[in-house]
């Protein structure tokens, strides 16, 4: 059965959509958009343009210089997971992330919200035709990354 977003990428469907404008110009700066247009299928927990903006000031716009463009692809690959979690599939533990180091997942039964890490997925089950994108109130940091 066809997808109703066939086509359409995880870049694709972030690029249309009005919270993910930082997110975007970080993909393009880690040059990170034909990873995301793969085949499939993965996860991205996408942090918003307010999640961005709320990093300590002069952050991001650190992250998104040319030299640093190796530490803004690990901590957008520890958003990216190599597999489709929805949030009906989401299940408290550990998940493996495209930068080798796992993401805490906690899901809360009786209301169904999802923590990444100390993230909260505020907007959930975007799809893509190559997967799923989760919306999160904040940039997940691994810990061994310092900002």
């Amino acid at each position: 059965m066809p997808s109703a977003v066939e086509g359409e990428t995880i870049v694709d469907v972030a690029a249309n959509h009005e919270d993910f404008r930082i997110l975007m110009q970080a993909i393009e700066a880690a040059e990170l958009t034909e990873t995301l247009e793969v085949d499939g299928p993965v996860t991205v927990f996408a942090p918003t343009d307010e999640a961005f903006e709320a990093l300590p000031a002069g952050t991001l716009d650190e992250l998104l210089k040319p030299e640093n463009q190796d530490l803004l692809r690990q901590v957008l690959s520890y958003h990216v997971l190599p597999l489709e979690v929805t949030t009906a599939d989401a299940t408290t533990g550990e998940v493996p992330t495209a930068a080798g180091r796992p993401l805490a997942l906690r899901v809360d039964e009786t209301t169904g919200d999802v923590m990444v890490n100390e993230a909260r997925v505020i907007e959930a089950d975007i799809q893509a035709s190559n997967g799923v994108i989760h919306a999160v109130d904040k940039v997940i940091l691994p810990s061994d990354v310092a900002l």
